[in-house]
């Protein structure tokens, strides 16, 4: 039996990378795919992005013939068109360049009012120190923020876990106080898209202020500031939400049961709420409230925005007035994440599939318990725990940190008529 030849390898056919700029108008790709064509090529990548006017398009292709050939038939449909082309012909390295981009492992979302250009520059410096290359760039919002949707995977030839969600984020909260933006990391892929159920702290979250305080106000102004106190204490998880939920009820006894409708007729959604709820509901969430406050003083509410379930303490009402006691069991810290956990299991939810928004102590095993936890607005000891941290008073920022964007929101509030803008100061 004879020995079998080596059999050695031709040198690599060569890529080739088009890159096409100049105004965006309709056309473009059918001309410069139409030259790829007639020149013979293989499509390997492509990519396109649209600033401000300003089309950017990119395909890396293997040419079956003479790369410079190439070069002149694509070089002539353009001029043709009046765009600007770049060719560069890459002869080493063509197998490397030709290969599949690995996929993204984190999105990086930047918020802000305005995001400058230094806090921008702070923020990807911060992700090179950290060894995460920027992948893609796309802005998701101009209204009510502006945001950025940076999606992220270690440099080549790193480790996809050498920067899990928590640590990249410790790594970026400092560099994002400092440059007065708002940060959010989240692992991409199926899992960021996947999310199915969502509940919202009442309180300072879903509305405008504490229904407690504005409870206690009607008791007259040295109950009032009691009860803030006490409040204040609680949400700084400085003192226990049950002892400081009866010590706040206490103050109101004797107050007439109408009270209670007074403060419910005059609750005042936080900026970006219905809009929130109604792009939720489009997309099939299951939406809800989980609060320390009083069911008697949200019902309006839940009906209005067509919650799907609510949780909350209920007042005892006796004889038309508040007796100073809540009736059954307190919805407190660990019974809002026992809530979630039973909304979730009601409606056939993963606890991986569900997110939590709220803004003090009481909401830290909830946040936790979710999927993705989301602290608004937040005294510190949540900010701590919550997998992101929102600064800004506009609760529709929560749809960018889940991949929607502010035209997809617009587009669907247009079909139903519904779209409007409220300036901002």
């Amino acid at each position: 039996m004879g020995t079998a030849e080596p059999v050695h390898p031709g040198p690599a056919r060569p890529t080739v990378l088009v890159t096409v700029t100049g105004p965006d108008r309709p056309g473009v790709s059918s001309v410069l795919f139409t030259a790829l064509t007639t020149a013979g090529v293989e499509l390997l990548d492509l990519e396109q992005v649209v600033v401000n006017g300003r089309l950017t398009l990119g395909a890396l292709v293997l040419p079956e013939g003479d790369a410079e050939e190439l070069t002149e038939v694509v070089g002539e449909a353009m001029d043709s068109i009046g765009m600007f082309v770049h060719i560069e012909v890459q002869r080493d390295g063509a197998v490397d360049a030709g290969r599949a981009r690995p996929a993204s492992t984190h999105v990086v979302t930047v918020l802000g009012r305005p995001i400058t250009a230094r806090a921008f520059g702070s923020i990807a410096a911060e992700l090179a120190a950290v060894g995460a290359n920027i992948d893609s760039i796309r802005r998701v919002a101009d209204y009510p923020v502006t945001g950025l949707e940076l999606l992220v995977s270690p440099v080549p030839d790193g480790d996809p876990d050498s920067y899990p969600p928590g640590t990249l984020r410790k790594r970026m909260v400092e560099v994002a106080r400092q440059a007065g933006v708002d940060v959010a990391v989240a692992r991409a892929g199926l899992a960021r898209r996947s999310k199915r159920l969502i509940v919202f702290d009442v309180d300072s979250t879903l509305i405008q202020g504490e229904v407690i305080e504005m409870l206690a106000a009607r008791a007259g102004a040295e109950v009032e500031a009691q009860v803030r106190k006490v409040t204040e204490d609680a949400m700084a998880g400085e003192l226990d939400f049950a002892e400081s939920l009866r010590r706040r009820v206490a103050a109101l006894e004797g107050l007439p049961a109408s009270v209670v409708d007074d403060v419910a007729a005059q609750l005042e959604l936080t900026p970006g709420a219905r809009t929130t709820i109604r792009t939720l509901r489009r997309l099939g969430y299951r939406c809800g409230v989980v609060s320390g406050g009083f069911s008697q003083v949200i019902t309006g509410l839940v009906d209005e925005l067509r919650l799907d379930f609510a949780a909350a303490n209920e007042l005892e009402i006796v004889d038309g007035h508040l007796t100073g006691r809540v009736r059954g069991e307190i919805v407190d810290r660990a019974g809002k994440a026992v809530a979630l956990r039973r909304f979730a299991a009601t409606h056939e939810i993963p606890i991986e599939q569900t997110v939590a928004v709220g803004d003090g102590a009481n909401d830290i095993d909830m946040l936790s318990t979710a999927g993705l936890g989301v602290a608004f607005n937040a005294k510190a000891a949540l900010r701590e725990v919550a997998d992101t941290a929102l600064s800004v008073p506009y609760l529709d920022v929560v749809l960018f940190l889940l991949g929607i964007t502010r035209n997809e929101v617009e587009a669907a509030d247009a079909a139903e008529g519904v779209l409007r803008r409220v300036p901002i100061g």
